[in-house]
C-alpha cells in the first residue's frame, strides 16, 4: 500500500508538472508560429496589392541614396514633426522615401531585399501565363508553376506547401489569378529550433523533478508508512492476545456445559427415588435447563465468530506486509479449481442452488498454495452466500496470455450499484448490513482475497449485471 502510495504521489506530481510545461512551452511555441504566419501574410498581403512586387521607386531611392551616402546611419535620421503626411506624399523617389517611422517588422525598410518570393500567374483554366522567380534563387520555374498548381488544389486562400507561406489573390477582369509565395525558411527554422530546445529544456525539467519528488516521496510518506506498520502490527499483535481468551471462554464453556448435563442427570434419579417431584418442578426445571442450553450456545457461537474473525484479521494484516513471502510454486489451478467448486456443491445443493463449472485442462501458474485455496473458497462462498435460493453459480477458469483468468458469477437479490462493486474489497466493507446480517460472515473475506491476489501480483474486480448477477474477475 505505501509503495503504491508513494507511486501515485511521483505519478501526481510529474504529471502537474508536466501539465505546466505543456501549457507554459506550448503557449510560447504557439505564439512563435503564430507571429511567423502573422509576419508572412502581411508581406504576401503588401505583394498581393503591388501585383507581386515591393514598389520599384522605393527600391531605387534606397539604392541611390546609400551610393551617394555611403556613411549615412539609419539610426542618426530624424523624422520629420508629421510623419503621416511625410508618408502620404505622392514623391517617394527622394533619398528618405524608404524610410518608415513604425517599428513594426514589415516596415522595415530593409524588407524588400531581406524578403524571398516568386509568384506565378494563373489562367481561369490553370494555365501559367507569367511566372517571376528573380527574388530567390531556391525555386526554379517549373517548381514555381508545381507549387503553384498546389496551391490552388488545396481550395485554401493561404497556407504552407513546405517552407513557403502562399496567397491566392481573387480573379481579375480576365479570370486570371496570381499566386505569391514567401520563403519563410528561416522563420520555421528558428521556430522549429527554438521548440525542439524547449522540448529538450522540458523533458530535462522533467527529469529533474522526478529524481527530486522520487527522493522526497520517501520522506513524505514516511509519517504515513510508519502509521500503517503501527496498525498492522497493532492487528496482529491484537489478533494473538484475543485468540487466548477466546480459546479460554470456548473451552470453559464446553466444561460448563458437561458440568451442567451431569448435574441434571445426577438429579433426575433422585427425584424419581423420593418421588416427591411434581409435574411442574419438572417443568421449571426443564425449562431452567433450556435456557441454559440456549445461552451457552450463544456464546459458543459468538465466541466461533470472534475466533474467525481474528484469525481473517491476522491473515489479512501478514498478507498486506511487504516482508510475508509466499512459498511460490508451480500449480495445476485446473485441479485446484475443481476441487474447490466440488467442496461447495453439497451446500448449494442444501440451500437450493446449482454450481456450474466451465474449467479448462492443463492451466498452470506460479503461486502458493495455500493462498489459493484460501482465494477460491472466500470467492466460492461468498457468490453461494448471496446467491438467492433457486440461483444459479458459474465457474469459468480459463487461460490467458500471461496466465490464468478466473470468474465466478452468482445471481443477486438485486443490482449492485457499479460503486458498491468497487468499494465490495474494502474492509468490512457491506452494500445493505441488513440484507448480509443472516449470511454469517464479517465483511472482510473479499478483503483478504484481494490481498492474496495483490500479493501474486494479480488484478480482481466486481461487475454488476443488468440481469442481476454479480462476477467477480480474477486475472493471475
Amino acid at each position: 500500500m505505501i509503495r503504491k502510495l508513494r507511486i501515485r504521489l511521483i505519478l501526481i506530481t510529474m504529471l502537474a508538472v508536466l501539465l505546466v510545461l505543456i501549457i507554459l512551452m506550448g503557449g510560447i511555441n504557439i505564439s512563435n508560429y503564430r507571429q511567423v504566419v502573422s509576419e508572412s501574410d502581411e508581406i504576401l498581403d503588401i505583394l498581393m496589392e503591388n501585383g507581386g512586387v515591393f514598389g520599384e521607386n522605393m527600391l531605387r531611392a534606397r539604392e541611390e541614396f546609400e551610393r551617394q551616402n555611403p556613411d549615412f546611419d539609419p539610426d542618426d535620421f530624424i523624422p520629420p514633426e508629421d510623419p503621416e503626411e511625410f508618408l502620404s506624399r505622392n514623391d517617394r523617389s527622394g533619398p528618405r522615401a524608404f524610410m518608415r517611422f513604425d517599428e513594426g517588422r514589415t516596415d522595415s525598410p530593409e524588407l524588400a531585399y531581406e524578403t524571398r518570393y516568386f509568384s506565378v500567374l494563373l489562367s481561369e483554366d490553370g494555365t501559367v501565363i507569367r511566372t517571376d522567380t528573380d527574388r530567390i534563387s531556391a525555386v526554379s520555374k517549373s517548381t514555381a508553376n508545381e507549387y503553384a498548381a498546389r496551391a490552388l488544389r488545396t481550395r485554401k486562400t493561404s497556407g504552407f506547401i513546405g517552407d513557403y507561406r502562399f496567397l491566392r489573390g481573387e480573379k481579375d477582369e480576365m479570370g486570371n489569378r496570381l499566386v505569391i509565395f514567401r520563403d519563410c525558411g528561416a522563420s520555421l527554422a528558428n521556430f522549429r529550433n527554438f521548440r525542439n530546445i524547449s522540448i529538450f529544456v522540458s523533458l530535462l525539467c522533467l527529469l529533474l523533478v522526478g529524481v527530486m519528488v522520487f527522493f522526497a516521496s520517501g520522506r513524505i510518506v514516511r509519517p504515513v508508512a510508519e502509521s500503517y506498520e503501527k496498525q498492522k502490527r497493532f492487528i496482529t499483535d491484537a489478533g494473538h492476545e484475543i485468540k487466548t481468551p477466546l480459546a479460554i471462554i470456548s473451552a470453559d464453556v464446553e466444561v460448563l456445559e458437561m458440568e451442567l448435563a451431569d448435574m441434571r442427570a445426577t438429579a433426575n434419579p433422585t427425584a424419581e427415588s423420593s418421588g416427591g417431584s411434581t409435574d411442574e418442578d419438572a417443568s421449571e426445571s426443564g425449562s431452567g435447563g433450556s435456557c441454559d442450553n440456549e445461552w451457552l450456545s450463544d456464546i459458543k457461537v459468538q465466541t466461533k465468530r470472534l475466533s474467525e474473525l481474528t484469525q481473517d484479521l491476522i491473515l489479512l494484516s501478514k498478507m498486506e506486509e511487504s516482508s510475508t513471502v509466499l512459498d511460490m510454486k508451480d500449480l495445476d489451478l485446473s485441479e485446484i479449481a475443481r476441487a474447490q467448486a466440488g467442496s461447495f456443491e453439497a451446500v448449494a445443493i442444501a440451500s437450493d442452488k446449482t454450481i456450474t463449472t466451465k474449467i479448462d485442462d492443463g492451466i498452470h501458474i506460479q503461486g502458493d498454495k495455500k493462498s489459493i485455496d484460501s482465494l477460491l473458497s472466500i470467492v466460492l462462498d461468498n457468490a453461494v452466500k448471496y446467491c438467492p435460493e433457486k440461483g444459479a453459480i458459474d465457474v469459468l477458469v480459463t487461460k490467458s496470455k500471461k496466465g490464468a483468468q478466473i470468474e465466478i458469477t452468482n445471481d443477486t437479490s438485486e443490482t449492485i450499484s457499479p460503486e458498491d462493486c468497487k468499494n465490495m474489497f474494502a474492509r468490512f466493507y457491506r452494500t445493505d448490513a441488513s440484507r448480509n446480517s443472516g449470511t454469517g460472515g464479517h465483511g472482510i473475506g473479499l478483503s483478504i482475497a484481494k490481498a492474496i491476489v495483490d500479493k501474486h501480483k494479480g488484478r480482481i474486480a466486481a461487475v454488476s449485471h443488468a440481469e442481476k448477477k454479480l462476477t467477480v474477475s480474477i486475472t493471475l
